[in-house]
């Protein structure tokens, strides 16, 4: 069966046939005109090959399309028929007939691209012309896009694109074909560009020398042909390949056309070619072969035909035109006089060698010969077949590879080329348009030979492109640009700093003529370089941290802050894309920080050692291995340098990388190697070098860059200047300054010349030219490299010098060629000469310039005598001629730009221009620290000038930003100045108080700003320090104007009923029944403005406040507060810094303000207890400050107050930090009292709520003390210890201002250092003990002393530390009254009630119950009970006077400031009775309530007194199990007597005292119960003794006194009572108390007031009661036989005997009588030495008419010789009795328990006697207690034993004493 694609074809065969038949040259139809027409022959052979086979693989492609390309290629053929033809080819290449895999495919695609670019037919009309024209294109097309293309040769594929091209070109064609033929290129360009990666780069020897070479041209419509080159070897050619005609031929229309005008004339590029056939000067470029002289051009037969395009004869395209190089300099306008010869060309072509030139050429030789030979060619007409015959000769056709991609790069750079006059508008258009398409379609960095174009040519052009005014060729171009910079920065590091440059110029010129869009575009390039990842951060490293760049991000950022900055005020697209390239680094910035963020939560643990690294983490690792593979590669990679011409080093040192004796600038800049390896900036240490050491770069930068200017001065000061800096060496070292020199473009190049050739620095000329590398440079190349590098001074003899150092160093480099030094200096010399004559256009003016011949003749035996080699100078001639040396600096316009632009390409090529590519994100926050300043002022511009909802999002999404990534990188001063920036958008600052709400509400940005300012401050709190102030000051103006949540402004209250109160007092005008008065006069005091806003505002106002309500409900300020326990700590000491700095004064803070935000650093502190210890300090000094120096009661006291006591119940639970929190309530105590007694309602219900929750945690002593001091200055009005007060006025003037380090030390410790401990009498600075104090207790000792403890180590001090009235000092109190003899002050009742209920609460439960506070309870009821003795009369008392303290209270210091008056002028009095007593408000139920009270205080010491036994043992046993330290606890009689049961039954007697009749008779019941309790029993006789002195006896004193006159019966009663009771408790325990020496004197004193008894009631009751008492009492004696002398064994009468009558016979004369008539009592006999018989001495005796208090006055004695015990204090009792905890008067310690020192009592010998008659008696006043003297007493209580008689063990005899 046969293939169905055979019958397609034979189809075709018969349609083009049937076509060329049909034509009228046809018309006859004999068979024999068939055979003789060559077209119709071959196809009727073909159809005889098509009918014997079968498959159509069978025949090679090229038999069936040879007719067919016949047909394409006859010029005779008409264009329908050629047409169809096209169609035909078309159909077989999409069809797919030609076997790819075919070994004829290859030949058979050659030819097809070869006949369908040189179609040739008769055109007849345009329209039908441009047709085939079109179908040209279409065949074009597929034979490129379709598989089988891929065998196409390089040259076919430069031909067809060249086709293209020319129809793209041809402005006469159709507006639509040549877009057509753009969108051919377009899709060829693509294809061949991503076909780039699969071919492999030729070593560079064999693409110079074996490959054909490729030619297309530019330049205006004279492409009409295309440039085949020649396989390249060193013989001559062989025959020609290709030939086309050069002949003219005649058409049909009888006109002829030149169609080669540009033919034979050869194409030579060396590494810097010269367009030498024509003027269209950017045409061919970088190729290093020549041209073959050859071209096909097919003759045209019509007009219309393609090779038909250029307008003939036009002198541009003349042969003539002058060479022009356009490789490094741009084009100069051709010069039609200068005729030289082909082969001069080729030489100077081949010579001329510039860096980046990617193929070498072998030898000038080379060119100029095969440039000669291919000259000569010329080919007849019909050449057509010659193609096939070479192919067949065995060359083997190549498919194309990158030699014509590269080819097509190179004439779509030159399209670009501005300064080229053919070049249109559209033709530059076109070529960007490509390049754009090529650039996106491959990675064309990847391929050297392309990267070198781009370098130079692609870049030059681009940026001239740059100032054109045409706006589409601006954008075409920055988008190339962006291309370029996006894929291989990495190779264009000066290129790129030259662009920025560039741009930033466009965007900062004031020229009007530069249209505002070239800005915005140039402003949008920038952006949009800035969005490539690590784009900014490579900016930084590479540029701003490179000596020798300039400053690129840190000069961008300013310059597009500055631009965001509109200065119109209008905001226009520009100084948006400015913010928006800001903001690109914020993005990126904040993303890698979210990133880092997720990645740290994820990899937490495993990231913990590295997290400092975390930037650096990926980048580092691979670093090290990259550094070797880098180092190798700098020995070995470099070893196989390129045979031929080694190009100039730019300048590095040969030390760097001079290995192979020059470097190869290829190797150096970047070679292959570079794909695989980063390399290392010689700068850096490493790949990714450490913040610091960029740090260290840039100043080295800054420093360097001053040298430099002043080098440019005057060298040898900036040289100076360097050496001191430490940058240069001192002395200096020739080698390093050459280096620098030559290595900074920024120095003057003519300062550089000055200062190398001057006579004193030789050496340094030597190092400096030893820099270069001339290694195979020819003498002119060398000298052109060496004067670019400075400025050649003008002086011959300088000249000289600067000469013949060169002419030295280049013959060293190449091997001393020519024959001596001097013709090696006089042709270098010849050669400046001649640059002057070529180019100076002063020499110009007055002579022709040279020729060669003349330059030639000059030079005549000047080397060693003989010639140079005439092909050298020849080059160099050419050289000079082409391309002038430039002086640097002398020249402008194109030349300089040329200069500059080599200068940037050798830069390029040294170490310098390796540009490190680093991971994205690697410099975060040096790029951050950079930006973030004005970024933030742009941000804040934006958002108060723009009214767009878009912009005011994008700047608050730039905000938040912002704070996201200072919060990552804890930079808290960016956070703070992003939040005052914010806060002063809020308007909060602003605004007064009356119209905020109404301005906040109406102002949508204004909400945005305060919605943004509290979401920053609660997600990133932690970092904010500064900022805290503002939020504050935010939060205040909030507050008062009322707009803050009721939460915020609601706080605990203890005594309001609902347990909470608003601080904005105006809302509750009623809230604590306040008087009605009070807020009327509150009201008329309203000034105008706020009494007119009272009578309602506006609906718009107050739509307003809603709105502003609502907007601040949604920033939830309150979380700030309930988030502060996340917040950093130093964030949050600094948020409660910016609390505490609100305090009253004149101008800015009023009292309430203070007050909320007292309120709202308790709350934070409460928010933060598990941290509490860190804050503390800060807390307790403010709020010392707020409550000690108040003078007068205010509200914010009182909120101090309730705070210090909220903070004291919540805080107690936390173990670390109680101690310190009850220490702090002693602040309480330092308030002056009468502050202190105005908010005794809180804190007596504060103490209440701590003891009820907290009790149980409070363990020290020290701790109790506090506590009860408290509630005895609250309760009962008790002045607060001296101690404290002393230190509270020391404080007064600035304690809060001082810093916590200096306040007054409060380390009790101060005192005495050398033990650890302090104890309670020095607290009270005992005087007595010389030695114990170092230094005299002055004032300040006392301060220093003072009580609060900060230090931990005082709380937890095991011995005991300082107390307010420790257990024990309650021996200060006179023990001898049933009163405490504190000084009570007026106290409020509620107060008192409140304080009991405490106090019975603590009683109540025996757990509360500690030894630590047995014995300060104990004090403290007898002080409440005090208080409450007849009904609180102390406090009635002293009321009136505490009623100045109110008035005082009620009236708050006015503001001066007048805007205060606006306000809040209500806060004056609007809680003024708070604080008053509550007494004045309800005097009813003042009785009920202490009759109450006394009552309670009776139970409870009742119930206190019958446990306090068992309590004690339980206490003692406990201590036993745990063996603890610290002070042992006795359960014994003696101490419990003394500490409980003793002070126990003196309060309850003092009750007995009371005037209200039912609380005595309750106390007197209650204290006969206590004193006949069983437990009582087990006490010895001293114990009892005490007991009369200290419980009956003053008890008996006191109801002698008037208490109630009003209840006179009532009042007997009590004391006959009284009275019975002391003579039970006599007659109870007589016989313990026989055993005392002091017996006869306690009997003597019963005695006593047995006597005033009888006297005192008016009624007959006590009269008849007591004579009954008596008597029973001596009846009971009697039988004890207590008046029986005991040695008498009979028993006579005693002396006690004889003194009992003596005294009963003064009141009740005849008792004795009555009782004792029979008994007969004899005369003493002499006394047993044991018997106890004390003798009243005779002073005794009363004087006869003082019948009533005979034994007063020496019983009142006692207390003086106490006083003058503390001998300094001799002023005598008075200071005992009133002696109080802290005041002076102060005794031992070891006043513990009554009788721990001395022996027991019994064994003394009686003391009564000799005391009494002391000389201390006189003048001394009488004192209401009865004390006896009982020497056991004395001792126990007097520091100084009185007596210093010896103590024998055995009693003494009586007689000595008588």
């Amino acid at each position: 069966m046969v293939d169905k694609n055979v019958y397609i074809i034979q189809g075709e065969i018969n349609i083009v046939v049937g076509a060329i038949k049909r034509n009228a040259r046809w018309s006859t139809h004999t068979p024999l005109d068939e055979e003789r027409d060559p077209l119709l022959h071959s196809f009727s052979h073909l159809k005889e090959v098509l009918n014997n086979i079968s498959e159509l693989s069978e025949i090679e492609p090229n038999v069936f399309l040879r007719p067919f390309l016949e047909v394409i290629r006859s010029e005779d053929t008409t264009g329908p028929i050629t047409g169809l033809a096209l169609t035909s080819v078309n159909k077989f290449l999409s069809y797919a007939l030609i076997d790819p895999i075919h070994e004829g495919t290859a030949e058979g695609m050659e030819n097809m691209a070869d006949a369908v670019t040189h179609a040739r037919f008769v055109g007849t009309d345009p329209a039908s012309d441009e047709v085939v024209l079109m179908k040209i294109l279409q065949v074009l097309r597929t034979l490129l896009l379709t598989p089988v293309g891929a065998h196409l040769t390089n040259e076919s594929v430069c031909e067809i694109m060249q086709s293209c091209f020319r129809i793209c070109f041809e402005m006469r064609l159709s507006e639509l074909l040549r877009k057509s033929a753009e969108h051919t290129l377009v899709d060829m360009v693509q294809l061949l560009f991503t076909r780039l990666p699969q071919f492999k780069e030729e070593p560079k020897n064999y693409v110079g020398t074996n490959m054909k070479k490729l030619k297309m041209r530019a330049g205006g419509m004279s492409d009409s042909s295309k440039w085949k080159k020649q396989k390249r070897s060193p013989r001559p050619p062989r025959h020609m390949t290709k030939v086309t005609p050069g002949s003219e031929l005649p058409t049909p229309n009888g006109t002829t056309l030149a169609s080669n005008l540009t033919g034979g004339m050869p194409f030579i590029d060396g590494p810097t070619p010269i367009s030498s056939a024509s003027s269209e000067t950017a045409s061919a470029v970088v190729s290093p072969s020549t041209d073959s002289g050859l071209e096909h051009s097919s003759q045209a037969t019509s007009k219309e035909d393609l090779t038909d395009l250029e307008q003939a004869g036009s002198p541009g395209y003349s042969a003539a035109a002058g060479p022009v190089s356009n490789e490094l300099r741009a084009p100069e306008q051709p010069d039609p006089q200068q005729e030289s010869t082909q082969v001069e060309k080729a030489q100077s072509a081949s010579v001329e060698s510039i860096p980046e030139v990617l193929e070498e050429c072998t030898s000038p030789a080379d060119h100029s010969d095969s440039a000669s030979v291919h000259d000569m060619d010329y080919v007849n007409p019909r050449g057509v077949r010659f193609t096939q015959s070479s192919q067949k000769e065995g060359t083997a056709l190549l498919p194309y590879g990158l030699p014509c991609i590269r080819e097509l790069f190179r004439f779509l750079i030159s399209l670009t080329n501005p300064h080229d006059r053919h070049n249109s508008e559209v033709m530059i258009h076109m070529g960007l348009h490509l390049l754009t398409v090529a650039l996106e379609s491959a990675p064309v960095s990847k391929c050297q030979t392309l990267l070198g174009l781009i370098k130079d040519e692609m870049c030059r052009h681009l940026f001239q492109l740059l100032s054109v005014e045409r706006l589409n060729l601006y954008a075409a171009s920055l988008r190339v640009c962006f291309l370029l910079f996006e894929s291989m920065r990495e190779h264009l590091k000066f290129q790129l700093e030259m662009y920025i440059k560039k741009l930033m110029e466009i965007i900062t010129v004031e020229n009007p003529k530069m249209p505002y869009e070239m800005k915005e575009m140039a402003l949008e390039a920038i952006v949009q370089l800035w969005r490539i990842p690590s784009f900014v951060t490579e900016l930084y490293i590479n540029y701003d941290c490179d000596y020798y760049c300039s400053n690129l991000f840190e000069d961008l950022t300013k310059l597009l802050s500055k631009n965001a900055f509109p200065v119109s005020g209008q905001l226009y697209t520009t100084h948006l894309l400015s913010l928006e390239a800001l903001l690109t680094v914020i993005d990126s910035t904040e993303a890698h920080c979210q990133a880092k963020g997720l990645n740290n939560l994820t990899q937490q643990e495993k990231k913990e050692a590295a997290r400092h690294s975390c930037e650096a983490v990926d980048g580092t690792r691979d670093a090290s291995s990259v550094e070797k593979a880098v180092s190798e590669r700098k020995t070995v990679g470099m070893a196989p340098d390129i045979p031929g011409l080694h190009l100039p080093g730019g300048g590095q040192l040969p030390a760097e990388h001079g290995k192979s004796g020059c470097s190869d600038l290829e190797d150096a800049g970047d070679s292959g190697a570079d794909k695989k390896f980063a390399r290392k900036p010689p700068r850096f240490s490493s790949l990714l070098p450490e913040s610091q050491e960029l740090i260290e770069i840039k100043n080295k930068k800054k420093l360097l860059i001053t040298g430099t200017e002043q080098f440019n001065q005057k060298p040898k000061k900036g040289i100076q200047f360097l050496q001191e800096k430490g940058l240069l060496t001192i002395p200096m070292n020739n080698t390093e300054v050459a280096q620098w020199l030559r290595e900074n473009p920024r120095l003057d190049k003519k300062m550089i010349g000055e200062f190398v050739s001057d006579r004193k620095n030789i050496d340094l000329l030597e190092s400096f030219v030893s820099t270069f590398s001339f290694q195979g440079l020819r003498l002119d190349e060398a000298l052109r490299l060496y004067l670019e590098a400075f400025r050649l001074p003008g002086e011959a003899p300088v000249i000289q010098r600067l000469l013949e150092a060169f002419t030295e160093h280049w013959r060293n480099c190449n091997g001393s060629p020519f024959a001596n030094s001097d013709a090696c200096f006089a042709l270098a010399y010849a050669v400046i000469m001649l640059n002057t004559d070529q180019h100076n256009h002063n020499v110009r003016k007055q002579n022709a310039p040279m020729t060669l011949e003349e330059f030639r003749k000059n030079l005549k035996g000047v080397n060693g005598g003989k010639d140079f080699e005439q092909d050298i100078l020849e080059d160099m001639y050419h050289a000079i001629k082409n391309e002038e040396i430039v002086m640097p600096e002398e020249q402008t316009g194109l030349v300089r730009e040329n200069y500059v632009w080599n200068v940037l390409l050798h830069r390029g090529a040294t170490p310098e221009g390796i540009f490190l590519r680093v991971p994205a994100g690697s410099y975060d926050l040096d790029l951050f620290t950079m930006t973030w300043g004005p970024t933030i002022a742009a941000l804040s511009y934006v958002f108060d000038k723009s009214l767009e909802e878009t912009i005011i999002q994008k700047s608050i999404s730039g905000f938040r930003k912002c704070a996201m990534i200072s919060a990552h990188y804890g930079l808290s001063d960016v956070f703070d100045n992003l939040i005052i920036s914010l806060c002063k958008f809020t308007a909060l600052s602003s605004e007064s108080i009356e119209n905020l709400p109404s301005v906040f509400g109406s102002n949508p940005k204004a909400h945005i700003a305060a919605k943004m300012v509290f979401h920053l401050a609660h997600c990133h709190g932690d970092i904010l320090r500064e900022g805290w102030k503002n939020i504050m000051e935010a939060m205040l103006q909030l507050f008062r104007a009322q707009l803050l949540p009721q939460a915020m402004v609601e706080v605990e209250d203890f005594v309001d009923p609902n347990g909470k109160i608003s601080l904005q007092r105006e809302e509750t005008p009623s809230n604590r029944g306040e008087s009605t008065v009070l807020s009327f006069v509150s009201w008329l005091t309203l000034s105008g403005p706020e009494q007119s806003s009272m009578r309602g505002p506006s609906t718009e106002n107050q739509e307003a406040k809603r709105v502003a309500l609502d907007c601040i409900r949604q920033c939830d300020p309150e979380k700030m507060i309930t988030e502060s326990k996340f917040l950093q700590l130093e964030s949050l000491q600094e948020l409660m810094k910016a609390l505490v700095s609100v305090t009253p004064d004149e101008e800015t803070y009023d009292e309430e303000d203070a007050a909320f935000c007292l309120e709202m650093l308790l709350r934070i502190v409460l928010e933060n207890r598990d941290r509490v210890g860190c804050v503390w300090q800060t807390v307790r000094d403010h709020l010392y400050h707020l409550c000690v120096q108040a003078q007068d009661f205010c509200f914010l006291v009182e909120r101090a107050v309730v705070g210090q006591l909220r903070l004291a119940i919540r805080l107690l639970r936390r173990e670390e930090i109680s101690g310190q929190v009850l220490l702090s309530l002693r602040i309480l105590l330092l308030m002056k009292p009468s502050v202190l007694s105005r908010v005794s309602h809180q804190v007596a219900y504060g103490l209440h709520e701590l003891l009820k929750t907290n009790a149980a945690n409070i363990h020290s002593g020290d701790d109790w003390a506090t506590l009860f001091t408290l509630l005895e200055c609250i309760g009962s009005g008790v002045k607060p210890p001296d101690a404290l007060q002393a230190t509270a006025r020391a404080d007064a003037p600035d304690a809060g201002a001082q810093s916590d380090s200096e306040l007054p030390s409060y380390h009790p410790n101060d005192v005495s250092l050398d033990r650890g401990y302090t104890s309670d009498s020095e607290v009270y600075t005992d005087h007595n003990r010389p030695g114990k104090i170092h230094r005299s207790a002055t004032d300040a000792d006392v301060v220093n002393s003072g009580w609060l403890v900060v230090g931990k180590d005082d709380i937890d001090n095991s011995k005991p530390g300082p107390g307010l009235s420790r257990p024990g000092s309650s021996s200060l109190v006179n023990q001898y009254s049933l009163t405490v003899g504190l000084d009570l002050g007026p106290h409020d009742t509620k107060s008192l009630l409140k304080c009991v209920e405490s106090l019975s609460f603590v009683v109540r439960d025996a757990a509360h119950i500690t030894p630590d506070n047995f014995e300060l309870c104990v004090k403290t009821l007898r002080i409440f009970v005090e208080a409450s003795l007849n009904g609180g009369y102390k406090s009635q008392e002293k009321r009136s006077k505490s009623h100045k303290y109110d008035s005082k209270g009620n009236r708050f210091k006015k503001k001066s400031k007048e805007g205060s008056v606006l306000r809040r002028p209500r806060t004056s009095s609007q809680h003024a009775t708070r604080g008053g007593h509550s007494d004045d408000d309800e005097d009813e139920g003042v009785p009920a309530s202490y009759h109450t009270v006394s009552l309670q205080l009776l139970d409870l010491m009742h119930t206190l007194h019958t446990r306090a036994a068992s309590i004690y043992s339980s206490w003692a046993e406990e201590q036993r199990h745990l063996e603890t330290g610290g002070r042992k606890i006795e359960a014994d009689s003696r101490t419990l007597w003394a500490h409980c049961w003793c002070p126990l039954l003196q309060g309850i007697a003092c009750l007995c005292c009371d005037a209200r009749r039912q609380v005595r008779m309750q106390a007197l019941t209650y204290l006969q119960r206590a004193l006949l309790v069983h437990d009582l029993q087990k006490l010895d006789a001293l114990e009892w003794e005490s007991c009369f002195n200290k419980v009956l006896f003053p008890l008996l004193t006191k109801l002698l006194e008037n208490i109630s006159p009003a209840d006179v019966g009532g009042m007997e009663e009590t004391r006959m009572r009284a009275s019975t009771l002391l003579s039970k408790v006599f007659l109870q325990h007589l016989s313990p108390l026989l055993s005392l020496s002091t017996f006869a004197a306690l009997w003597l004193t019963i005695l006593d007031f047995m006597d005033k008894y009888m006297h005192a009631g008016s009624s007959d009751l006590l009269s008849e009661a007591i004579p009954e008492s008596l008597k029973n009492m001596l009846l009971v004696m009697d039988t004890a036989e207590i008046f029986h002398s005991a040695d008498s064994r009979g028993g006579g009468p005693s002396a006690l005997w004889e003194i009992t009558w003596e005294r009963i016979d003064c009141f009740l004369p005849h008792l004795r009588d009555e009782l004792f008539k029979q008994t007969v009592i004899q005369d003493p006999m002499p006394m047993e030495p044991h018997a106890p018989k004390p003798l009243a001495p005779a002073h005794l005796t009363p004087a006869a008419g003082d019948t009533r208090t005979p034994v007063h006055p020496p019983l009142l004695e006692m207390p003086s010789e106490l006083g003058a015990c503390d001998l300094e204090k001799s002023e005598g009792p008075r200071t005992v009795s009133s002696s109080s905890p802290g005041s002076p008067v102060a005794s031992s310690p070891s006043r513990l328990s009554p009788t721990p020192d001395g022996p027991p009592p019994l064994a003394q010998p009686p003391l009564i006697l000799q005391p009494l008659a002391s000389p201390l008696q006189v003048g001394v006043p009488p004192m209401t207690l009865p004390i006896i003297l009982n020497p056991a007493l004395i001792e126990a209580t007097s520091p100084v034993p009185l007596l210093a008689t010896p103590r024998p063990t055995d009693p003494m005899p009586t007689s000595e004493v008588n």
